[in-house]
């Protein structure tokens, strides 16, 4: 009687000492700290994530304009390893420019790590960003962000004869077929696209090689032979405005009264920037649809990565879930915020929704438009060379003011060629 007494109190001891770690560790006063650059994952986040009971979330945002972003999280994660448990960097997130410099790098850590697998309902470009050299999958993205071609219907009326989305893909999808009707849309008053910059990202996204090569070369891409090629025959002949990506005077062209046919972006770029549109009463909504256009590409998208030395392991699982895998979630965020998941059986459902539709396409099924793309999407080729500011971004900003008649074309690469070799002395170039 005495042993058995003996063994039944300790197994209370034991059942009492568990009970009390597990009540410690879910009321324990952690903070999770999350890097951002904007406050759009902060408002899914606060929407559709219960925090464990004891956490506190901390939220550290700093723009992305000028490199500041970068700068700061880096600081964090370098000083990471000597950070009081409070203060340590948990999730960050980046984008698809600049997310190789933190997957290939020792400030993440694999997903495995946290008890996360990806989920066969992902998109299979937005694990492969997520992955770095050694096939280890440091995080991942809420969203898929594929790209269209979004047409101005009423113009594709006139100048194409017709609005229907497969038909127009049909006149346009080619470059040849593309350039074709730029001149047919001159003709009649309009213009193609309403950016030099428009279709950067259709090129540079088919890209065959990387801009910089295993011998630290800078390369050129035949794709963006092609685009330079292709933009100075649009930029002489009238078929495009000579402005930026994000200037005004192409934003003009969205209005009702705008003259151009083409604009190019993924879900969130007409629904969150493309206003002027949606104007009610200088805009022009429901006056538009979508098709892939000459190329498949993307643009875009936020992957959240899991901080190397991060003591809430469990808590970023549980995150990474909620907004890949949790199907009720995945869908509040097309419901709710316009976004494409990155989650096939949810984009499936409204895919295959006969009442589903966009008011700003004049009722076409965008999910089900852009669910036709994704298979399309590349992801190769890319270097930590690669960030936006740097390179792309500069070729494009470079050659501006030459497409513009400021410069020729020599002197404005080698302005491009100076902005290398000023933040990358190491890369070779011409």
């Amino acid at each position: 009687m005495k042993k058995l007494i003996a063994i039944v109190l300790c197994l209370l001891m034991v059942v009492a000492a568990v009970a009390c770690k597990k009540t410690e560790t879910k009321t324990a006063g952690k903070v999770f700290n999350i890097y951002a650059w904007n406050e759009e994952f902060k408002g899914f986040f606060e929407k559709y994530y219960t925090v464990p009971e004891g956490v506190t979330v901390n939220w550290i945002i700093n723009p992305s304009d000028g490199g500041v972003y970068q700068q700061k999280l880096d600081e964090a994660l370098l000083n990471q390893a000597n950070a009081a448990a409070d203060d340590k960097v948990d999730m960050f997130l980046a984008e698809a420019d600049y997310i190789g410099k933190y997957v290939n790098s020792d400030a993440t850590m694999g997903i495995d790590k946290i008890g996360f697998k990806n989920a066969d309902t992902m998109y299979k470009y937005t694990i492969q960003a997520a992955t770095d050299d050694n096939g280890v999958c440091k995080g991942v993205s809420f969203q898929c962000c594929p790209s269209a071609l979004i047409y101005r219907r009423s113009i594709a009326k006139d100048v194409l004869g017709t609005d229907d989305p497969d038909e127009v893909q049909s006149k346009l999808d080619s470059w040849e077929k593309f350039e074709a009707v730029a001149a047919d849309a001159k003709a009649k008053g309009y213009y193609m696209t309403a950016s030099f910059a428009e279709t950067f990202r259709t090129f540079s996204n088919n890209c065959t090689m990387p801009w910089v090569d295993a011998n630290k070369t800078l390369q050129f891409d035949p794709m963006i032979e092609a685009w330079i090629a292709q933009t100075e025959k649009f930029i002489d002949n009238g078929y495009t405005l000579d402005c930026g990506i994000w200037d005004d005077e192409k934003n003009q062209q969205m209005f009702a009264d705008g003259k151009t046919m083409c604009f190019f972006g993924p879900a969130w770029y007409f629904n969150f920037c493309m206003g002027n549109a949606q104007d009610p009463e200088k805009g022009c909504s429901g006056d538009w649809a979508i098709c892939e256009g000459p190329m498949a590409h993307f643009w875009g998208g936020t992957w959240l990565l899991a901080a190397n030395g991060s003591d809430n392991t469990d808590m970023l699982k549980d995150i990474f879930e909620t907004f890949t895998v949790n199907e009720d979630v995945c869908s509040k965020l097309v419901e709710n915020e316009k976004q494409f998941p990155n989650n096939t059986k949810v984009v499936d459902k409204f895919a295959n929704d006969p009442n589903y539709g966009s008011k700003f396409l004049g009722g076409q099924n965008d999910i089900l438009a852009f669910s036709k793309l994704t298979g399309n999407i590349k992801w190769e080729n890319h270097t930590n060379y690669d960030q936006i500011q740097i390179l792309n971004e500069s070729l494009q900003s470079c050659l501006q003011e030459y497409f513009k008649k400021s410069v020729d074309k020599d002197t404005a690469l080698a302005t491009f060629y100076q902005k290398i070799n000023e933040t990358y002395p190491d890369i070779v170039t011409p």
